[in-house]
């Protein structure tokens, strides 16, 4: 029998370094949105190969964010099934150098991995049945906002996102993704000092 995934989590910092890679990020989002896998099937899934898979679930485990399924598998093939439903961070709780630095290359990934998941979703596009392709939505809304503004409207839609997960399945559900990213227009924001090549989005959760 396949555990409940506990409430969500806080990411700390080790935590955000074991998630400081976009591959572990959508590994993660499969076993929450899936369920207990084992690495042959997470690799079909990804298109990726099942020695990364398995390296990949085995820095996971280390991290504390996925268990091996008990009751299940065999010697030459583990389950794994994610501990948790959801992953949170927010950056401005960062209570250290070391922390914050690790929740800018967890950001890095989570956008990365992000975009990842739109380019599979880009390709279905064509394919969709009708009622999909009418409820479907692929916006980009050009706002001048400061940062409180930008953290309240952030928080606001989270807020009815969280509204919607917590209901029941309705008639005809399946997952779906809710993608929402909240960052300057990059060159709109000078880069911090050592970091003049680049502006790195923030972004939390995945």
């Amino acid at each position: 029998m396949t555990s409940a995934p506990e409430p969500d989590v806080e990411l700390d910092t080790a935590a955000l370094r074991v998630l400081a890679h976009p591959l572990r990020i959508n590994v993660l989002a499969l076993l929450r949105r899936e369920g207990p896998s084992t690495a042959t099937k997470v690799a079909g899934e990804l298109g990726i190969n099942p020695g990364a898979a398995s390296y990949h679930l085995r820095r996971l485990a280390a991290g504390g964010l996925i268990a091996e399924e008990a009751g299940r598998g065999t010697g030459r093939e583990r389950w794994w099934r994610a501990v948790h439903r959801q992953s949170l961070h927010d950056p401005a709780a960062s209570e250290s150098a070391e922390q914050q630095e690790a929740g800018r290359a967890y950001t890095h990934a989570v956008a990365l991995a992000a975009a990842e998941r739109l380019r599979a979703a880009a390709r279905e596009v064509p394919l969709l049945p009708g009622e999909w392709a009418d409820a479907s939505a692929f916006g980009d809304f050009a706002l001048r906002l400061n940062p409180a503004d930008a953290a309240r409207l952030r928080d606001e839609v989270f807020a009815v996102i969280a509204r919607y997960r917590e209901a029941a399945d309705s008639e005809g559900a399946v997952p779906v993704t809710a993608q929402v990213q909240v960052f300057p227009v990059p060159g709109a924001v000078v880069p911090r000092a050592g970091h003049r090549d680049a502006v790195v989005p923030r972004a939390a959760g995945s």
